[in-house]
């Protein structure tokens, strides 16, 4: 015999709210505030609930399907720990609210093209869009095609997305470094055509406040922080603070440094951004900015549900805060 399914009203008692509360989470309505949502939410993950959207979703012609769209080569995101993380908070939300996941990937401009007319053709119910380049014109081609979408990530363009602090976390992190005496503060900033490499970016010279610069570019990549990090010692020798935009990236930046004789924290401070799993296993420990990736995962699939279900059809924006962690590498 199979185990007995949790019931509506077994996550209303955890949650301690109404039964027509979690309901209206789970229809994904907007008359519902944060930290209910977020209480109702938990107790349906502990309990395992899964709602049954069948009747609802065969009256609305719905199909239960919502997309997930990579704007990356298939292998690059499972080489970054912030993919990982977000696809756990996307994955666990859909689950929760009864929805089949599907993954895909999108790299060229004609694979954008594409997929937008394949999306319209599966009738997927909604889309979400995660590692943008700045002005990419798949949220516009599936806008047009009237599919809801949300995005991970500031668009250059009207839209519905959920994205971190990044430029506030990127100056308190420079603001940390001007506070230790650091004296020329260098950055390994990320990609100019992504949001998130230029909100960092601009956190960084915000800092500043118009005092010198330091930059060098990398793709997120430790790799990439690694040969911004051997630029930036060779262009300034006496550099004594990085702070990079990633925390791959400030891992390359710790290797190099290591190489080159330069001790950590006491030569040379190091802040990365994320504070993702490889942060902690740095060596030394590595000071970052924490971002809650997980939660913007789940906050994704909330913001779509108010769209496929028409509770909210303006655009809307969720920015979450981030904090300075420290540890032994600042």
């Amino acid at each position: 015999m199979s185990a007995r399914r949790p019931t509506l009203e077994e996550v209303a008692v955890r949650a301690k709210v109404s039964r027509g509360t979690v309901s209206r989470v789970i229809n994904g309505s907007a008359r519902v505030s944060p930290q209910t949502r977020a209480a109702v939410m938990k107790a349906i993950d502990e309990l395992g609930y899964v709602p049954n959207h069948a009747g609802r979703t065969l009256a609305a012609r719905r199909t239960g399907v919502v997309a997930l769209v990579l704007s990356e080569e298939q292998a690059r995101p499972f080489e970054q720990p912030y993919f990982g993380e977000i696809l756990r908070g996307i994955s666990s939300a859909s689950s929760a609210a009864g929805l089949q996941l599907m993954l895909t990937f999108t790299h060229s401009p004609a694979d954008r093209a594409r997929l937008a007319d394949d999306l319209r053709t599966q009738r997927v119910d909604g889309v979400m869009l995660i590692s943008l380049l700045h002005r990419d014109p798949l949220p516009g081609l599936l806008a047009a095609g009237g599919i809801p979408t949300v995005l991970g990530g500031r668009p250059a363009n009207p839209a519905s997305y959920v994205d971190a602090d990044n430029k506030g976390g990127a100056r308190r992190a420079t603001e940390y470094l001007i506070g230790q005496d650091r004296k020329r503060i260098a950055t390994i900033a990320g990609l100019p055509d992504t949001a998130v490499g230029i909100d960092r970016l601009d956190g960084y010279r915000q800092a500043l406040s118009g005092g010198p610069e330091l930059v060098a570019r990398g793709d997120f990549s430790e790799t990439g922080g690694a040969t911004a990090m051997q630029e930036l010692l060779e262009r300034e020798p006496s550099l004594d603070a990085v702070f990079a935009a990633s925390d791959n990236m400030a891992v390359g930046a710790l290797h190099v440094l290591q190489r080159h004789g330069r001790r950590v924290p006491d030569d040379v401070a190091v802040i990365g951004f994320e504070d993702s799993p490889i942060a902690r296993r740095a060596d030394p420990a590595l000071t970052t900015v924490h971002q809650p990736t997980e939660s913007m995962g789940r906050q994704m699939v909330e913001m779509l549900l108010t769209r496929i279900h028409g509770t909210s059809t303006a655009n809307g924006q969720v920015i979450c805060e981030t904090n300075l962690v420290i540890r032994a590498s600042a």
